[in-house]
Parts: C-alpha cells; sequence; structure tokens
C-alpha cells in the first residue's frame, strides 16, 4: 500500500492532466474504502487561497486538493495569479476526494482615479498598485475570465522578458551565465497552457542555475555574500547551509525575493494592471465576488516574513467605504500575517459597510502548511461561515447566475448579507462534496423565505 500511495501521490502532480485526475480518483477509492486516513483529523478548518503550479507553486491542482484533504481540511480554494486555468481541474480533484472547493484569482489593478490613489496600498512593490482577488468564480465564467486574463499575461511576459535581461546585466560578472527566458523560465511554466509567469518563475530559475553551479550548502552561501552582497540571517543561513533542505530551492528563492528582487524589478504599467473598476465590473459581470486583499501594517510580523512597514493602516476608515463606492462585496485577508486588533478593526469596518470577509493563507512553497489554525478561533468562526457561503454562491451561480450572492435578482437579495451568508451556509454544509450538483435540491427544500 505504502509504495502504491507513493506512487498515487506523484501521479497526482503529473504533467498530464488525465493522468492527475486519473490518480484523483483512485486516491478518493482509497479514502471512501478507510485504507487511507488524513494527517490531522477534520475539525471544520478551511483555506480559500491555495496557489497552484498554474501560477507559482510546487503543487497541481489536483495535488493541492490532496494535500488539503491530507491536512484536514474541510473546504479549499484555488487562487492563481493572472489565470483560472487550473479551477476546473480542482474541482474534478475535490469531487472525487470528496473535499469543498472554490475557485478564483489574484490579480493587481491600478487604484488611479480613486480616493487613494497614488499611496502605497498593499503592494510592497508597487505603490498605487493593489492586489485583488475574485473569488467563487462560477464554472461557465471561467472561459470568460481566461479570455479577460490573456491580455494581461501577454504584457507581463513582455516585462518578464525584460526583467530577466536585467537580471542578466546583474549577473554578467558573476560567474552566473545568463539565463534564457524562453528555455530557463517560460519552460517551467505552464503558460502553454494558460497559466501565467511571476517573478518568481524567473528566480526559481536564477535560484537552480547558482545551486548548480555553485553547490547547495556553504557554496551558495559564499556565492549569495561575495557575488550578490546578500548577508543572510541565521535561520536562512542554516537552512541554505544544509545540503539535505528538501525545500532548498524555494528557501533561496526567498531570500532572493525578498532582497535581490527589487535591483531588477521593473514597475508594471496600466496595461497590465487594468483601472480596478473595470476589474470589478467584470468579476460581477461573470457572477463572482470581488474583493480587496488587506495587508495591513506590518510592525514585528507574527509570520516573521516581513519588514516593518505601513500599509492600508493609517487610512482604513476611508479605505474601506471607497471599496465599496468602486464596486466590491468582499475584503479577503491571512489571519496569521495580522495581530488580533488589526482583524477585530477590519472586522467591524467589513461589517458596518455590508462587505463579505474572506480568509486564506496564500500556499506556494512545499515549506508552507495548507493549515490555517488561527480560523479556529471562536473570535473567527464567521470565516468558516463565509467559506460555506462562498462553496455555495459558486455551485449555486454556476447554475443560474441570479443565485450569485451579490445579484440583484437574487431570490434573498433584500436580506441582509449576514442572513444571505447563514442561508447560503447551510447549502454550502449539507452539499455532498462527491456530488456538488446536489446543492440545487436543496433550493427545493429551502425556499425563498424560508430560513
Amino acid at each position: 500500500m505504502n509504495n502504491g500511495f507513493d506512487e498515487l501521490c506523484h501521479a497526482l502532480g503529473d504533467p498530464d492532466l488525465s493522468r492527475r485526475l486519473k490518480a484523483a480518483g483512485e486516491m478518493g477509492q482509497l479514502i471512501r474504502a478507510g485504507k487511507i486516513q488524513a494527517d490531522k483529523a477534520p475539525r471544520g478548518e478551511v483555506n480559500n487561497h491555495v496557489h497552484t503550479f498554474y501560477s507559482f507553486s510546487p503543487y497541481s491542482p489536483s495535488l493541492a486538493a490532496f494535500r488539503a484533504w491530507q491536512a484536514g481540511l474541510s473546504a479549499v480554494g484555488i487562487m492563481d495569479h493572472d489565470s483560472v486555468a487550473g479551477a476546473a481541474e480542482m474541482s474534478k480533484a475535490g469531487r472525487a476526494l470528496g473535499i469543498a472547493t472554490t475557485a478564483g484569482f489574484e490579480l493587481r489593478v491600478s487604484m488611479s482615479g480613486t480616493a487613494v490613489e497614488g499611496r502605497k496600498i498593499n503592494n510592497p512593490d508597487s505603490p498605487n498598485i493593489a492586489y485583488i482577488a475574485v473569488h467563487g468564480v462560477p464554472s461557465p465564467g471561467l472561459p470568460e475570465a481566461q479570455a479577460f486574463l490573456a491580455p494581461i499575461n501577454r504584457r507581463r511576459n513582455q516585462r518578464n522578458r525584460a526583467q530577466t535581461e536585467a537580471l542578466n546585466s546583474l549577473l554578467r560578472d558573476s560567474g552566473i551565465p545568463p539565463l534564457d527566458f524562453d528555455t530557463d523560465v517560460l519552460a517551467i511554466s505552464r503558460a502553454a497552457e494558460g497559466g501565467s509567469v511571476t517573478e518568481r518563475h524567473i528566480l526559481y530559475a536564477l535560484a537552480g542555475r547558482i545551486s548548480g553551479i555553485s553547490g547547495k550548502g556553504e557554496g551558495v552561501c559564499s556565492f549569495l555574500d561575495k557575488q550578490l552582497g546578500i548577508s543572510l540571517p541565521g535561520q536562512i543561513y542554516s537552512r541554505l547551509n544544509d545540503s539535505n533542505n528538501p525545500h532548498y530551492l524555494y528557501d533561496l528563492l526567498g531570500i532572493l525575493k525578498s532582497v535581490f528582487l527589487p535591483r531588477f524589478f521593473i514597475q508594471p504599467d496600466e496595461k497590465e494592471c487594468l483601472p480596478v473598476e473595470q476589474v470589478v465590473e467584470f468579476a460581477r459581470s461573470i457572477g463572482a465576488i470581488p474583493a480587496y486583499a488587506y495587508l495591513g501594517d506590518v510592525g514585528e510580523s507574527p509570520t516573521g516574513d516581513k519588514k516593518e512597514e505601513k500599509f492600508e493602516d493609517d487610512y482604513l476608515d476611508d479605505l474601506i467605504p471607497e471599496l465599496r463606492r468602486l464596486g466590491f462585496c468582499a475584503v479577503t485577508y491571512m489571519p496569521p500575517r495580522n495581530t488580533r486588533v488589526q482583524l477585530e478593526r477590519l472586522s467591524s469596518l467589513c461589517r458596518r459597510a455590508g462587505l463579505m470577509e474572506i480568509s486564506g493563507v496564500d500556499i506556494n512553497s512545499s515549506r508552507q502548511s495548507f493549515n490555517c489554525p488561527e480560523v479556529m478561533d471562536p473570535a473567527f468562526e464567521h470565516l468558516i461561515e463565509a467559506t460555506w457561503a462562498l462553496v455555495a454562491h459558486e455551485r449555486l451561480a454556476s447554475a443560474d447566475r441570479c443565485y450569485s450572492l451579490f445579484n440583484e435578482r437574487n431570490p434573498w437579495a433584500a436580506d441582509p448579507l449576514t442572513a444571505r451568508i447563514e442561508r447560503y451556509a447551510g447549502y454550502g454544509r449539507g452539499m455532498d462534496p462527491r456530488n456538488p450538483e446536489s446543492i440545487i435540491d436543496m433550493l427545493e427544500t429551502y425556499p425563498a423565505g424560508d430560513k
């Protein structure tokens, strides 16, 4: 069984989609037969922000769904940068494995012409550019979303190509041969299948080149210090000095991203980062839920992965009403990244503005855990409720767009948002994740007007 299990895990990440889904089906059969147990007993935990290799991650959508199930999660959401190419696979894998899924995508937008124009918003690299998440994309809207994102990716790859050339200029005297964008960067992405290419792909290619030439361990540490002028903090030095570290390239990528990327980073323009109003309008037109991604000021970072820096907190009282004016339906945030005081203030402002709150912790490295135990805190139980509402929203809106939580023709549009979320959460929890269409039958059991 162990060898067979290992083979199935490997197949879940196979380059071929049909093999991945076949492995997910076989894994699901083993789960139903009780031959495989999750590493952690399910307790209702959820995560709506998992990246896959359709943007940057060690996980295919099928493998991400399985790792989420293995971690004891009850629901998992795919959230790739500038791509929904993996969304259908995540849904099919979730169905096979018996875990509820949601689909969305993350992208950057220009805040020009808004009340926060010119400010540092939630993007450490680019003032006036904000990250937003589009959650709960109904399945009929996926082709529309992919078509909407295609020109953004074309523009982004023009910049990626220029960034690779800028990087090569920096490496000219380092002893590291230049990277070729097509063979070293594009080739390790899923761009040919509709995936995006990010700065992480460039850095991953660079990490592989450095470790291959310098040798893992002290060779890499010495190269970073002497050739790139990167001083390694103690924990990072220990990890990179360990040639047997199973997360080696991801750890090397992490330090390169935080310290070296700014040296060759090229700012995106408004052809790549569209006006926020345009993106919000599009998201709502396909029945999805546009959500602002709150970052919050970083003091003593709870996760230890960010330097001290100020973002939205000084003007949050003005930002939240502006989000509402712009047509946002929700705010999404990652509980481990912020303090209790920050999140309580944000939650209060969201409730006052009638904005849904959605949680998730981005997964893009093999070192990260799929778990987010913070959402199990009673103070954040509304985030679990919101996830189940999101699950129901996506399935119901896939059947009929009027069932989108924020559609004006929704049968319960006159109800307060809290009541709609409660209703939809009930539908989501009652749905059989192996037969998501079963949720449609619940509309007849609990029609409009009933609780």
